[in-house]
């Protein structure tokens, strides 16, 4: 039987690609704060709170970050377990935000800085769960 390919709009290669890097960058954060060379060129209110982190907020960053680049990657081959790893990074994003919360309330961040922080990652991770919902549904992926 000759299984007929779905068209995918252009659009579904331009957000998951751009996904994936903003994802790479995150990844690339996340191994920066393991640095601890790197995390001494840090203001003294961000390399409090990374070095305060708790082991299981440390852990649902990495999840975060590394879910966020593998369920990408699954995107783009098209592949539908893309949406449940991304599924994964956002409870990975949430569990951190709920410690950079509880943390920054205490600190001097500025307003940008706690949207940059929380705001922007939430927003991402949730667009891409809901973007592979919609690619799924679709037939982008399978």
């Amino acid at each position: 039987m000759n299984e007929s390919k779905t068209s995918v709009h252009w659009s579904f290669w331009t957000i998951s690609t751009v996904a994936l890097i903003w994802n790479v960058m995150s990844v690339i954060n996340y191994l920066t704060q393991m640095n601890p060379d790197a995390l001494a060129t840090y203001s003294e209110s961000a390399r409090a709170l990374v070095e305060g982190r708790p082991a299981w907020a440390t852990g649902a960053f990495a999840i975060a970050a590394f879910g966020g680049v593998l369920g990408c990657l699954l995107l783009l081959f098209r592949k539908s377990s893309a949406y449940y790893v991304l599924i994964a990074s956002l409870i990975g994003v949430v569990v951190t935000m709920l410690h950079t919360f509880i943390v920054s309330r205490s600190t001097t961040f500025s307003p940008f800085e706690i949207a940059l922080m929380m705001l922007m990652p939430l927003i991402v991770a949730a667009f891409l769960v809901w973007y592979a919902k919609l690619a799924r549904n679709t037939g982008w992926i399978r």
